[in-house]
């Protein structure tokens, strides 16, 4: 079941990875939009939470798919076990 697991991870990992280079791809080949009028208004400075917010909101569908894809062929790759973490402690004992 570990190795079905970590099979469809690796497929849907590297199926999101190509797709968002493909829009990437398409993207560029598109002609550029009108650039729309710009108009001004007046905001209060937004909080470190909105900024993040908005930063993450900001980042392109190409990116995020390829972010995805990413994670899941890591963690596809920690469930095959070709990644693996060992956390240990010691105690000092006399």
């Amino acid at each position: 079941m570990r190795d079905w697991i970590a099979g469809l991870m690796a497929v849907l990992g590297s199926l999101l990875v190509l797709s968002g280079g493909a829009v990437r791809v398409l993207r560029a080949m598109r002609p550029e939009p009108e650039a729309a009028a710009t108009t001004t208004t007046t905001e209060t400075a937004p909080t470190s939470t909105t900024r993040f917010v908005q930063a993450v909101l900001r980042i392109p569908d190409a990116y995020q798919l390829i972010g995805w894809g990413v994670v899941l062929l890591v963690l596809g790759a920690v469930a095959a076990g070709a990644i693996s973490f060992n956390l240990g402690a010691e105690a000092g004992t006399r």
